[in-house]
């Protein structure tokens, strides 16, 4: 079973704000993100469910309509084509965690990132 160590998996700056590093199974993607204060994700839906831990930092999510604040220490679950959008609060490491794999990012089709 291999054994996959964030200080070993490259870093790719998304934005000025945005680092991520990405880790794809058959059936799964895990990104692990730093993200700096200021930082934004635009509304999107994908077909992917996706969890979201805040490792540090905070967040506030608009899901479905309703808006979320998420801290250090707590998850979110996204379910699959549920219009989204996310504010860095301050600076933030979180992992997420997609099921299935999002294709998109291994294509590095994710231009609405990269604003």
């Amino acid at each position: 079973m291999p054994i996959h160590r964030w200080s070993e998996i490259p870093k790719e700056q998304v934005n000025p704000l945005f680092i991520r590093q990405m880790i794809h199974t058959a059936t799964m993607t895990i990104a692990r993100m730093e993200l700096r204060q200021g930082a934004s994700v635009p509304e999107h839906a994908h077909h992917n469910e996706q969890v979201t831990t805040l490792e540090k930092g905070r967040m506030r999510f608009l899901l479905g309509g309703e808006e979320i604040i998420l801290n250090a220490g707590e998850s979110l679950h996204i379910p699959a084509n549920v219009p989204h959008s996310a504010e860095v609060l301050e600076d933030v490491v979180a992992v997420d965690t997609f099921s299935p794999p999002r294709e998109d990012w291994i294509r590095g089709d994710d231009a609405y990132l990269r604003r």
